[in-house]
């Protein structure tokens, strides 16, 4: 028979396991609790640049506070007299007419490489071997047709050419809300559109649909289906050049039909 300073040692020694036990287990809560924030600060951390990264990476066009407006062929096309949709000498005899939408991608890819060919002073246009036609070919969306008739507006005060190009220069992705009420007005004032009270009731004007009804209907008849189309019209014919035509192709299109 244990005697009562065994038994007073197993009671000791198991107060002592008890304790060890809940101390472990306390440990073990402490330490979960801090893993679980920890985990937490991180995913916050990975969400907050995750939402950072978005924010920075998207396509910077179509932020009306910050235009690009540094463009060469702005500086050709203020050399050349405007009227309405035509830049170029009013007496040519050829027409170069540019089917596009521009909320398209090849389009503002055109403006950027062939146009400033054809508006500088060596250009077919410069020289004023041609004029040059913007015929708002809208296939893409809706904010094709607002950016279309804010453009046609714009022509009403001859600076069409510098709208379109500056809005090209400008462009962000198709359909993605960027081409609001603000982002136009900015490419307007921009591209020197004087009166923007005029403008502004210009472009909402219903006229523009029959415009841009007739453009479809022509660009159907050249056989057009994509953007940017191109045709030359002369007094000897009309050469259809179909989408995204090279320089070189147009130049040879207006002699052949001049």
């Amino acid at each position: 028979m244990a005697s009562r300073k065994d038994e007073k040692e197993q009671r000791k020694q198991e107060r002592l396991a008890a304790e060890a036990e809940a101390a472990g287990a306390a440990r073990k809560k402490k330490l979960t609790a801090l893993v679980g924030g920890t985990v937490l600060a991180a995913i916050l951390v990975v969400v907050v640049l995750v939402v950072v990264s978005q924010s920075d990476s998207g396509d910077p066009g179509g932020d009306p506070s910050s235009l690009n407006t540094d463009l060469p062929v702005l500086t050709s096309l203020d050399a050349l007299e405007q009227k309405g949709s035509v830049a170029g000498d009013p007496s040519s005899k050829v027409t170069i007419r540019e089917f596009g939408d521009l909320q398209c991608p090849a389009c503002k890819q055109f403006s950027e490489t062939v146009i400033p060919e054809l508006v500088g002073d060596s250009g077919v246009v410069g020289s004023g071997d041609a004029a040059l036609e913007f015929q708002n070919f809208v296939i893409i969306g809706k904010e094709s047709v607002d950016a279309a008739k804010a453009s046609l507006a714009a022509g009403e005060q001859d600076r069409m050419w510098q709208f379109v190009e500056i809005f090209y220069a400008n462009q962000g992705p198709e359909n993605s809300g960027y081409v609001t009420d603000e982002f136009l007005t900015e490419v307007a004032e921009a591209a020197g559109v004087e009166d923007m009270d005029a403008w502004n009731e210009s472009r909402a004007d219903p006229k523009w649909d029959a415009v841009l009804s007739q453009t479809q209907s022509d660009a159907q008849k050249a056989g057009f289906t994509g953007t940017p189309s191109v045709l030359v019209d002369g007094p000897e014919g009309q050469k259809v050049l179909g989408s995204f035509p090279s320089t070189q192709q147009i130049e040879a299109a207006v002699q052949s039909v001049e």
